[in-house]
């Protein structure tokens, strides 16, 4: 099994990253602040807007599979830096069929889907035991809604296309963003949601997980890659120029069990206040730089954390799960598999 390997998050403004040998040397107004060994990284993510690298570097990391990509400094995805395209033809082949093909689409798109669901539902009788003795109001809407996702998960096994899909998957996250306020327990009053907003964020709570949204799919497209798959070819995000679907497919079955619950555990453990965010004219409501550097710590610790594969019983960290989840796709792709296993939490 591959072992775990690190991410280096870059988000001092006017860094310049070239290639040191076997090492990356990060540098700043003419000073070398950091020199990593380059076969020490998974992926190298960038966060701001004046931040560049060598030819040099990028060659180096599209040689050693070390992904290499850029986000504005609150989290959204500009651009990937790669190599030549690796990866065996044939799965990449077998790939392209099975999307587009939609009964084939549909088997695979549903068991992450399920996954999706069962996660966020786990996340909500977590969420209930733990305040059943301090609030039984709390407790209750929070099992009422763990209900509604159990039968929202009985109805993707009926499900006859991508877009009953899709209206399954959409009604089930609008139920959930609707109880998200009762998984804080931060009783602060301006640490709140209503509902998902993007693009531009205009709460606290939907910076926080856009951000960390946006780390979660840096990580699964790098571990797509890794395994030779295509990140812009999905089975239940449409395609479009530029997206990368496969890897919004991947991550569904870690929302809740990775980013939701890093957020959640910033927020209660008040890691995170109203003081780490900053309100533009236009209402948004993004992370200060200072704060996002503590998210990034917190990101890396999640990863490092222990658990239990629920399908090959192994020992493995959380930040390697996309990688585990990603092969198994290809070896469902390729014929070894008869279905595609998601990941379900336990």
């Amino acid at each position: 099994m591959k072992r775990h390997l690190n991410t280096l998050f870059v988000t001092l403004e006017g860094a310049y990253l070239r290639k040191d040998g076997a090492a990356i040397e990060i540098r700043h107004e003419g000073e070398t602040k950091l020199r990593v060994p380059l076969h020490n990284l998974d992926g190298i993510a960038c966060f701001g807007w004046d931040i560049s690298c060598s030819a040099a570097l990028m060659a180096a990391c599209a040689e050693a599979n070390v992904s290499l990509s850029f986000h504005n400094p609150h989290g959204k995805f500009l651009a990937a830096s790669n190599g030549f395209t690796s990866g065996n033809i044939l799965l990449r082949r077998e790939q392209y069929r099975r999307a587009d093909y939609e009964p084939a689409s549909l088997a695979i798109a549903a068991n992450m889907i399920t996954a999706k669901l069962a996660n966020t539902r786990h996340v909500l009788m977590r969420a209930a035991r733990d305040h059943g003795e301090k609030s039984a109001e709390r407790a209750f809407i929070l099992t009422q809604a763990a209900d509604f996702f159990a039968v929202r998960i009985g109805l993707i096994a009926r499900a006859t296309s991508l877009d009953t899909l899709r209206g399954i998957e959409g009604d089930a996250a609008s139920g959930y963003f609707a109880v998200f306020p009762y998984l804080l327990t931060n009783h602060d009053p301006a640490i709140t949601i209503s509902g998902r907003s993007r693009r531009p964020p205009l709460d606290p709570v939907n910076a926080l997980l856009s951000f960390l949204y946006a780390l979660l799919m840096h990580d699964c497209r790098s571990a797509l890659e890794s395994c030779g798959l295509d990140p812009q070819c999905g089975f239940l995000h449409r395609d479009r120029p530029g997206r990368p679907s496969l890897a919004l497919d991947l991550m569904e079955e870690f929302r809740a069990f990775f980013a939701d619950r890093t957020a959640l555990s910033l927020f209660n453990r008040q890691q995170i206040t109203i003081k780490d965010f900053e309100i533009k004219e236009n209402g948004a409501v993004l992370l200060k730089d200072d704060s996002r550097k503590k998210v990034l710590t917190a990101w890396q610790e999640r990863k490092q954390a222990e658990i239990n594969h629920p399908f090959l019983d192994e020992k493995t960290t959380v930040g390697f799960l996309p990688h585990l989840q990603a092969r198994l796709l290809a070896r469902h792709l390729r014929g070894d598999l008869d279905a595609y296993p998601a990941f379900l939490a336990r």
